[in-house]
């Protein structure tokens, strides 16, 4: 994948997992606010229709929300899912540029609230809400 294909401000992810390996090249952009995720969508991204799968584009938006509240907390803490809502608006289809742009609602001592939208080439295609358990670091 060349530079041009990955929109301005983007860079390579720091923060891998086994879960989202094989859907690597993954990217991230910091904002003051939040940690907004995105790729480019390939044939190891998809459902058997060919659209971007859904569990794919829900193990992003938690990532993203749990980034996203880590980051708002200036990374003190580890945050652990407790709920966590989506909604399918439309598909997208291999080639798009996938983003997931988080909004943290509210941090807090005990819980983080967050929701994100998850847009290919620019037009919605999901939604969601999530809840995070915030735990301290052990020192």
């Amino acid at each position: 994948m060349t530079a041009p294909e990955i929109p301005e401000g983007f860079e390579r992810q720091t923060r891998p997992s086994p879960l989202t390996d094989p859907w690597e090249p993954i990217y991230s952009k910091q904002t003051p606010d939040a940690i907004i995720l995105g790729l480019r969508l390939a044939k190891p991204h998809t459902n058997a229709r060919g659209f971007a799968h859904g569990g794919l584009i829900a193990a992003l938006t938690d990532k993203a929300m749990g980034h996203s509240c880590g980051h708002k907390m200036r990374g003190a803490i580890s945050l652990v899912t407790v709920s966590m809502s989506i909604d399918f608006i439309s598909s997208a289809q291999i080639g798009q540029w996938l983003t997931v742009e988080t909004d943290v609602i509210k941090t807090g001592s005990t819980l983080c609230f967050a929701q994100c939208l998850v847009t290919a080439d620019g037009v919605a295609i999901a939604r969601a809400n999530g809840t995070f358990r915030v735990v301290k670091k052990k020192e």
